[in-house]
């Protein structure tokens, strides 16, 4: 039987943010925002471990208490998101995790992610010859522009918001990201992108708008009224 396992790139600085600490790690309804996608994910009962990718410099002092057993941190997160989930997924390689089992690669700045939600990606994809991600049907008017005016209206048919967390086996998404390596992952803005290089066709799992990433100042407060809404 395969095993489900997440791996949360956690090293970036979240420049956009506004933030005077890495944004994982501000403080949002009463903890640093990372420990709600930490402790999301540990609620998802198929886990068999999590994996949290810091940045070799990180002095973040993480809070014990809520901290999950199953999981653990790893510094060893690189230069973009797609060079931190590399290296995890070689971390988790050389632990011994099997090449077949699958990986949810989950941003942590998406701390509004539900259990419920992840277990439907785990349900549709486990038997998925490649893999799936959670993502929302494009529900707005599309435009393209040129020198901030309007080119043309994009048809938004058959247009996904790509969300996470990402699934797909351990062997194949390491062997798909080494790939682009020599590139320095230009290009891979996610998992599902690294993926479709090789011909595959991840599978689209319809996931929900309060799994919005958490980028700019304002989206804090909207983190927040949610998290404490679900209280």
């Amino acid at each position: 039987m395969r095993l489900f396992h997440a791996l949360i790139p956690c090293a970036g600085t979240g420049s956009r943010a506004g933030t005077s600490v890495p944004k994982q790690y501000q403080p949002v309804a009463g903890q640093p925002l990372v420990m709600h996608t930490v402790q999301a994910l540990a609620q998802v009962a198929p886990l068999a471990s999590g994996w949290v990718v810091l940045s070799p410099t990180d002095d973040f002092e993480w809070p014990q208490a809520g901290w999950p057993q199953h999981f653990r941190r790893v510094a060893c997160g690189g230069d973009s998101r797609a060079a931190s989930v590399f290296n995890g997924l070689q971390a988790m390689r050389a632990a011994g995790i099997d090449g077949q089992d699958w990986v949810l690669v989950h941003d942590a700045a998406r701390c509004l992610v539900s259990p419920e939600a992840v277990n439907r990606l785990i349900d549709a994809c486990r038997d998925d010859p490649v893999g799936g991600l959670l993502a929302l049907p494009l529900p707005d008017t599309l435009k393209s522009e040129a020198g901030g005016r309007v080119v043309q209206t994009v048809p938004r048919e058959h247009k996904w918001l790509a969300q996470t967390p990402q699934m797909f086996r351990l062997q194949v998404l390491h062997d798909a990201l080494s790939a682009a390596a020599s590139q320095g992952f230009a290009d891979i803005t996610d998992e599902a992108s690294a993926m479709e290089r090789l011909g595959l066709q991840p599978r689209l799992i319809e996931g929900s708008a309060q799994n919005f990433k958490v980028t700019y100042p304002a989206d804090f407060a909207l983190a927040e009224a949610i998290l404490r809404s679900r209280t």
